[in-house]
């Protein structure tokens, strides 16, 4: 049978070839905007890119089949016609998804291929089955499979180029290798189909007309031609402008990213399992591992162990539930770092969803040094600065607990209120830099005393208070004589030994008080009546305190107001001669006439105002006072003498004593040969000061004596040091010279000591003629007391110097 002869037009078959690299071209670039797609605008892309290259297939397929010309007249069925369109529809839908997969294994390469293959093959035999002629056609056996051969290796080769385009789409010179790419597949695809077109052979049937219409092929297959490329156009203007929707997205995610990389806060993004997927650059730094070390890990990797399992908890607990108790919150927590170390971090959490995902977002920040300075403002708050124990803040606030479980549990409550004796005595003369190291090594003595549970607390100078939450009567009393105990071994501080020693007061709650003022104001209390029965010891509160507190208060009050209102009066005790009984001087002692108290003994209220401090406005005012008298009696014409007035350690200490002694003799008037002052033995005890400001008042002319001689600590080596002119025995020594042998002898000895040194004595508290006559057998120089006269007022004195006046004359 003949065979039915066939040629090609050439424009057609070109134009088919430049279709399928057109196609191809499309496709390549279909498979790189899917694979960075996501969500749905992925299945948009996979499906119209299916559409679009599965129609550039079967366009150039169609219109290499509209350029095949037989000598017969040929039409195509309709329904033929589109049957064939969707092979190559789902062969291309099949190789971009294929194409778009993270990995391309060599299995999934050859099924996929033999699919596609399927696919194209099927297109273009149902593609032939569509033509209507009067012929048959026949197939060579080796043409068609070499068809489905080629059709096969077109696949494969596509396969591949799609997805190494796809992945590789910032490859250096990508365009040429997406040119040539697209070349290999349009001529591989092209080649399929001629090939398969030369398997066919096309015998007529006799006598068999067409009955279908005829049309222009060449006209169809321009018009196809066109109707794709249009399509094709609509396609490359879609990647084009997703293209620069990708890239001004590409262009704020570099300017947000650039952002998150300045930020000096760890910024990470985490997927809803806890993977981390962003690590930032404040990240790197604070954390110490590069994003290389942690992509793709679990958050756990900075999370310190014993938190692991709570995080995990969180997060499943709000992926289940979807309610945030910790999303949107800024909270304090512990990083790890990559070496091992634990830091505290602010961690601020936010969540979003994406394509149905949760995601995660966490800015960390390092706040070690907000808390190194937290914790430094917390220990200038409620730390004393010198010792490191709490001060009255941080003491209130755990006083404040301690009352609260105590009403709660029934518990008792100590407190003791420690003050050191004599630290003032170590800060004088030691200076204070030794008096801080003291209370250093004070307050790790006391600690040293009690339990962990107890608080140490410096009050401020040198006062301590110990809180002991729940504890007991015989607790506080082992904790106050342990403290005691030990303060008796001495302190050695840069070669200075010193022993110092507490006085506490003890108050309980709830029997001494049941609030945080009234239990340390009935310690405080407690602690002073320590004080007054000889310090170094311990006393708990008792009710009756308060009285002799109140009464104690009060006289401060009253010793305050005293000089304003002109309470004090001085009243003048003789000094006589004891060999010839003449009146040689007097001795000024203040008194106090409280217009409600009567008339209060200097015994009750000097010390009080030497504890105050009044007693320096008192001191220079008994002074004027006497001064302004003895220089009034002078006026009178008496015969002059001294007139001896006490000077206090804290005049003494006063750095304008001399000043102030120099003014007073200037304003009354009174030549300083005629004052006497009387200096006590602890007042000379810092040898460098005392010195200085003995020698000059001594050069202003000033008599100098040491008063109540003998009862003091000092080594007598400052009689022979210091500028004194008299020595005064005290009354305690003279009182009992007849009924004690060891008080007779110390006088005795303290006047042969006197007279050897150069030195006159006078004794106080002469009482009886047979006291005077033992002085008068010592040879003691001078006596005061009441066997010559009780201390008188000015007026009483006037009159004595009236009668000695009076007595002379005669």
């Amino acid at each position: 049978m003949e065979v039915i002869s066939s040629t090609y037009h050439l424009p057609l078959v070109l134009l088919s070839i430049l279709l399928s690299i057109i196609d191809s071209f499309a496709a390549l670039n279909l498979g790189i905007r899917i694979n960075k797609a996501r969500g749905f605008a992925r299945y948009i892309w996979l499906f119209g890119g299916a559409f679009a290259m599965g129609m550039g297939i079967w366009s150039m397929h169609f219109i290499a089949m509209l350029a095949f010309h037989l000598s017969i007249p040929v039409t195509y069925n309709l329904i033929w016609v589109i049957i064939s369109i969707i092979p190559a529809i789902i062969s291309s839908g099949l190789a971009l998804y294929i194409v778009n997969r993270p990995s391309l294994g060599t299995t999934s390469v050859i099924l996929g291929s033999l699919f596609i293959a399927t696919g194209i093959v099927s297109m273009h035999y149902i593609g032939m089955e569509a033509m209507e002629m009067g012929a048959s056609i026949e197939y060579n056996p080796f043409l068609w499979v070499l068809s489905v051969i080629i059709a096969f290796f077109a696949s494969l080769v596509a396969l591949y180029l799609l997805f190494y385009v796809s992945q590789n789409p910032k490859t250096p010179r990508i365009w040429w290798r997406k040119t040539g790419s697209a070349l290999i597949m349009g001529i591989a695809i092209s080649s399929m189909h001629y090939v398969g077109m030369s398997a066919a052979k096309f015998k007529p049937y006799h006598q068999h007309s067409l009955s279908g219409p005829t049309f222009n092929s060449t006209l169809l297959a321009y018009s196809i031609g066109i109707g794709m490329l249009i399509i094709l156009g609509f396609v490359f203007i879609s990647m084009v402008v997703d293209h620069r929707f990708e890239s001004q997205s590409i262009e704020s995610e570099r300017k947000f990213r650039s952002v998150i990389e300045s930020a000096n806060d760890a910024i990470i993004l985490a997927d809803s399992k806890g993977s981390i997927i962003s690590w930032n650059k404040g990240a790197q730094i604070i954390f110490g591992y590069e994003d290389k070390e942690v992509l793709g890990k679990k958050l756990q990797i900075i999370i310190p162990e014993q938190l692991r399992e709570a995080h995990q908890l969180g997060m499943n607990r709000y992926l289940s539930t979807n309610k945030p108790r910790v999303i949107g919150k800024t909270v304090e927590l512990q990083g790890l770092r990559k070496d091992g170390n634990e830091f505290p971090i602010e961690l601020s959490v936010a969540t979003w969803k994406e394509e149905g995902n949760i995601y995660f977002s966490s800015i960390i920040r390092d706040i070690t040094e907000r808390k190194h300075a937290e914790e430094k403002i917390n220990q200038m708050v409620y730390r004393d600065h010198l010792t490191g124990l709490p001060n009255r803040h941080l003491l209130n606030d755990r006083l404040t607990q301690a009352l609260d479980q105590a009403n709660e549990n029934t518990h008792i409550i100590g407190i003791m209120f420690i003050d050191l004796d004599r630290f003032k005595f170590v800060n004088d003369t030691l200076g204070h830099a030794v008096g801080d190291h003291l209370l250093i090594e004070v307050a790790k003595r006391i600690q040293a005393c009690v339990g962990k549970m107890d608080t140490v607390c410096r009050q401020g100078g040198d006062e301590f208070i110990v809180l002991l939450p729940n504890t007991t009567a015989e607790d506080v009393t082992k904790s106050a004589q342990k403290i005691v105990d030990l303060f008796s071994h001495t302190i050695v501080l840069n070669e200075h030994e010193m022993i110092v020693t507490p006085s506490i007061g003890i108050a309980l709650y709830p029997s001494d008080g049941r609030d945080i003022e009234t239990l340390i104001k009935n310690a405080d209390t407690a602690m002073y009546r320590v004080k007054e029965q000889g310090k170094n010891s311990f006393q708990f509160y008792t009710p009756d305190m308060n009285e002799i507190v109140s009464k104690k208060m009060q006289l401060e009050i009253g010793l305050r107001k005293a000089l304003k209102r002109d309470e004090f009066i001085i009243h003048y005790q003789p000094q006589v001669d004891v060999n010839s009984g003449d009146l040689i001087g007097v001795e000024a002692l203040i008194r106090w006439q409280h217009p409600e108290w009567g008339t209060i003994s200097p015994a009750d209220f000097i010390p009080l105002a030497e504890e105050t401090g009044l007693i320096i406005p008192i001191g220079d005012w008994v002074l004027y006072e006497a001064c302004l008298q003895n220089k009034y009696w002078q006026n009178k014409g008496f015969p002059p003498v001294r007139i001896a007035v006490n000077i206090s350690s804290r005049q003494f200490q006063q750095s304008n004593l001399v000043e102030m002694v120099s003014k007073t003799l200037k304003k009354t008037g009174l030549d300083a040969k005629y004052l006497e002052l009387e200096l006590t033995e602890s007042i000379i005890q810092d040898s460098k000061h005392a010195i200085s400001t003995m020698h000059q008042l001594k050069e202003m002319g000033i008599h100098l004596s040491i008063d109540d001689f003998g009862t003091g600590y000092s080594s007598l080596s400052y009689l022979k040091t210091f500028p004194i002119d008299t020595l005064k025995i005290d009354q305690t020594f003279t009182t009992n010279i007849f009924t004690d042998l060891k008080d007779a002898s110390l006088v005795d000895t303290i006047i042969n000591m006197a007279h050897s040194l150069d030195l006159k004595v006078i004794a106080e508290g002469v009482e009886t003629l047979e006291q005077l006559q033992f002085l008068q057998q010592r040879q003691c120089n001078e006596a005061q007391g009441y066997f010559f006269s009780r201390p008188i007022s000015a007026e009483e004195m006037s009159n004595v110097f009236k009668e000695q006046f009076l007595a002379k004359i005669q």
